[in-house]
């Protein structure tokens, strides 16, 4: 089985969820949400991740991934077709917690199937193509809710996304045989305790954690920031693109950055370039504006991805790689569904620019925290 099936089967999921969340947004604010309500919008995307990630990385080290990369694509699609069928802000909140379930088992397991399928030399090439399909998605995304709702409309778009979420149950129902089926032996000794005292699986979780935080807060709070000063869904939708397409371009560079600046200063390099976007957000209206502290965030975010995951696979303890992507992604999860809400509080409270502010100085201790060792 070749690594590029997992790219395909990534690109066309992700692609569902990254338009998915933009549309889910921007409904919830057309239906009158107010910034706390879509502070829970985004905790409720966490929940099943949070809450089912370590699991689904046990389980698909012993039974592999191939029905669970079906149940997530199965709850994706049912995920879009609520607010079509029952629209209303319940319905929003039952497609975010079932976008999340979908999130749950692809993530996962497709994170963990590319260190599979590689050869240890190959392991970081393949890593930095699978962190370039996802800039492709998420690039894509934003922008196909955008116009879609503005030319179409928000129900129209959603029944759009659902056919979208049958391409990967296709893929898999043809193909999916031929993936790794697991050890299917008893369950590897040891629990989270175990797999947390792993040499730099601390430090890779604490780092991990306030990154994705971070891009998650941006790419939910521009758009209400950018809904409140006046910009259209195209708009928002082409910001939020441009900050995509900054993550492809940083990526396509990062062999060249790892080899000069090694793993951890290109951490701390994506940390404080993230921060100094959150900072400048307030201060700025204009699209083109917006569109480079945007561009700006995103090479920063781009980098930082990647080589977590990296370093999560090649930091796991054997034969237990896919248990530590689900704890990477609980870890992370755990965080976005308890920040999103208390953000959610502080832009009620204190205003939006407060909740970018705030986020400015956590990614500025995460530069600080993965700055390498002298």
């Amino acid at each position: 089985m070749s690594v590029r099936f997992i790219y395909l089967l990534m690109f066309s999921n992700v692609l569902n969820m990254s338009a998915g969340r933009v549309l889910l947004t921007l409904y919830a604010l057309e239906l009158g949400a107010p910034a706390f309500y879509i502070g829970l919008l985004a905790a409720t995307f966490a929940v099943f991740p949070a809450l089912l990630s370590w699991l689904s990385g046990r389980l698909s080290d012993r039974f592999g991934s191939r029905w669970l990369l079906m149940f997530g694509s199965v709850g994706s699609a049912l995920g879009m077709l609520v607010p079509y069928f029952v629209p209303g802000l319940p319905a929003v909140f039952i497609a975010s917690t079932l976008n999340g379930l979908g999130l749950t088992f692809f993530s996962v397991s497709t994170q963990n199937l590319v260190g599979l399928l590689s050869a240890p030399d190959q392991r970081a090439k393949n890593y930095s193509n699978y962190s370039l399909v996802a800039s492709v998605t998420t690039f894509i995304g934003p922008m196909v809710a955008g116009f879609s709702i503005d030319h179409f409309s928000h129900a129209i778009t959603f029944l759009y996304l659902a056919f979208l979420s049958c391409l990967p149950i296709a893929l898999l129902a043809m193909w999916g045989g031929r993936l790794p089926r697991g050890t299917r032996k008893a369950a590897p000794a040891g629990g989270v305790r175990d797999m947390v005292s792993a040499p730099g699986v601390r430090k890779v979780l604490a780092t991990s954690s306030l990154l994705l935080s971070g891009r998650d807060v941006f790419q939910f709070y521009l758009p209400v920031y950018a809904h409140g000063i006046g910009l259209s869904a195209s708009a928002i939708g082409i910001l939020l693109t441009t900050n995509s397409g900054a993550g492809f371009i940083s990526r396509l560079a990062l062999t060249r950055l790892i080899a000069r600046f090694k793993e951890e200063g290109v951490l701390a390099y994506a940390f404080f370039l993230g921060a100094a976007g959150f900072l400048l957000v307030p201060f700025y209206g204009s699209v083109a504006a917006l569109a480079l502290i945007a561009f700006m965030f995103g090479l920063g975010m781009g980098c930082g991805a990647p080589i977590i995951t990296m370093l999560t696979f090649s930091n796991a303890v054997e034969g237990r790689s896919g248990e530590a992507m689900g704890l990477r992604m609980t870890a992370n999860q755990i965080t976005r569904a308890v920040g999103p809400v208390i953000f959610g509080s502080i832009g009620s409270a204190f205003g939006l620019p407060s909740v970018f502010w705030i986020n400015a100085l956590m990614l500025g201790a995460g530069g600080l925290l993965s700055r390498p060792k002298k």
